[in-house]
């Protein structure tokens, strides 16, 4: 398994080369995403901002993440996380973007929705992606793998 900080570098290099930009919105991360970027030197060139939209009503004043889909499928779902990249990247005007959505306990799953479920959305200029992950383990991690999942798959998606 490859150094997550030599991922983001090489994410970092690539889009630098591209002049291209991407942003975050995080929910069950906290920010781990955009903290892992930023340790590396250079991600100025390339992160626009990210935001850490944790309650609901954050989700849907910041990214515009409609109360309708909240309502009916909450926010750890696909359409929540489709919405949360739609509304950051318009937001920091960036070419891409990773949303994050899930439950890292230990308190808040559900038998529908368990402890470690989390959907990490990719958003290029020509696609959108979400992915529905179960991780398993303590509060911690959970985050830490998720962030290392979005990450990874977002080096796949830029062939890096």
């Amino acid at each position: 398994m490859k150094n997550i900080t030599t991922i983001v570098e090489k994410i970092i290099q690539e889009l630098s080369r591209q002049k291209q930009t991407v942003t975050f919105a995080e929910s069950c991360t906290g920010g781990r995403i955009a903290a892992t970027f930023t340790a590396v030197s250079g991600a100025s060139a390339v992160l626009n901002g990210s935001c850490i939209t944790y309650s609901n009503e954050i989700k849907h004043l910041w990214l515009g993440v409609s109360q309708e889909v909240l309502e009916t499928y909450g926010a750890v779902s696909e359409s929540c996380v489709l919405q949360m990249l739609q509304g950051v990247q318009k937001m920091a005007a960036s070419d891409y973007a990773i949303a994050v959505s899930g439950i890292a306990g230990p308190t808040g799953g559900t038998d529908l929705k368990p402890v470690g479920t989390v959907y990490i959305g990719l958003l290029t200029p020509t696609q959108q992606k979400v992915f529905h992950c179960h991780f398993k383990g303590s509060r911690e991690s959970i985050q830490e793998e998720s962030t290392r999942f979005a990450i990874e798959k977002f080096a796949e998606l830029l062939n890096i």
